[in-house]
C-alpha cells in the first residue's frame, strides 16, 4: 500500500520542515519529527495498518512537540507589559 512506503513518510517530513521554515512556530517541526519516526520505523520494521501508523505519528509528534517547547519554548521576560501610555 502507498502509506507503507517509508520514503513517502520521509518526504512528508521534509515538506513539513519546509512549512516550519516558512511559518515558524514549532508545530510543523513536531509533526515533521513524527513523520521521520514513522518513516524510519517503516524502514526497519514495516507496519501493516494505517491506523497504527497514524497513531505512532500522532504520539511521536506530540512527544517531539513537548520536548521542543521545553528546550526552546517561551523565554522569561519575552512578554512586555506596558504600564504607561506612549502618548502621555
Amino acid at each position: 500500500m502507498l502509506w507503507q512506503a517509508w520514503w513517502l513518510w520521509l518526504a512528508f517530513g521534509v515538506v513539513l520542515l519546509l512549512v516550519e521554515i516558512a511559518a515558524p512556530g514549532f508545530v510543523a517541526l513536531g509533526l515533521a519529527v513524527g513523520a521521520f519516526v514513522v518513516g524510519l520505523l517503516l524502514l526497519v520494521v514495516g507496519v501493516e495498518s494505517l491506523v497504527w501508523l497514524l497513531l505512532i505519528w500522532a504520539v511521536a509528534s506530540l512527544i517531539a512537540w513537548v520536548v521542543i517547547r521545553k528546550l526552546a519554548g517561551e523565554r522569561k521576560g519575552q512578554v512586555k507589559i506596558w504600564d504607561t501610555d506612549i502618548n502621555e
